[in-house]
């Protein structure tokens, strides 16, 4: 499988298994709800981020962060359609870490254009420190860094040129 059409599985596979989960809990949970799943440790919850990372710039008060966010996902699937480009054909860590970053960005803005705001639902805590909510969308751009740094790490001695004309 060439290049593209691995990091395109990749993504593909992000997308439709972040925007399953979060209509799953649009349409079976109310928003601002949770429920236990494991005491102590887990939640399901239904929160809404109208900003990025952690709350980044979640406030009513703004309006330009949903355009902004939107460019910003807009603009990373160029960049890395670009880096798909440069990165030789068996590199398949690397292709999986960018097809999973590009596949995180495009599920979040599906949200942001469909409802102006992001759906979070996973929830891990220990006692009263809640991690931030997060989806499968966020999952995928940390997993798919993981990745980049594995490929980095095993082809660093490689001295080999990646490939720019296919």
């Amino acid at each position: 499988m060439n290049r593209y059409k691995l990091a395109a599985v990749w993504a593909a596979g992000t997308v439709v298994l972040d925007q399953i989960t979060k209509l799953l809990v649009h349409n079976l949970m109310q928003p601002w709800t949770g429920r236990e799943i494991v005491p102590g440790l887990f939640n399901l919850v239904h929160v809404l981020n109208k900003g990025a990372a952690w709350g980044f710039l979640d406030d009513d008060k703004i309006d330009w962060q949903r355009p902004l966010f939107i460019l910003i996902s807009l603009a990373a699937v160029l960049v890395i359609a670009y880096m798909i480009r440069l990165t030789r054909d068996g590199d398949r860590w690397m292709l999986a870490g960018l097809g999973m970053i590009a596949g995180g960005a495009v599920g979040n803005a599906i949200d942001r254009l469909w409802l102006g705001s992001v759906i979070d639902f996973l929830d891990f805590y220990a006692g009263s420190y809640h991690w931030p909510a997060f989806n499968v969308a966020d999952s995928a751009l940390t997993v798919g860094a993981g990745c980049i740094i594995v490929s980095t790490l095993l082809n660093r001695g490689d001295t080999r040129k990646p490939s720019r004309l296919s």
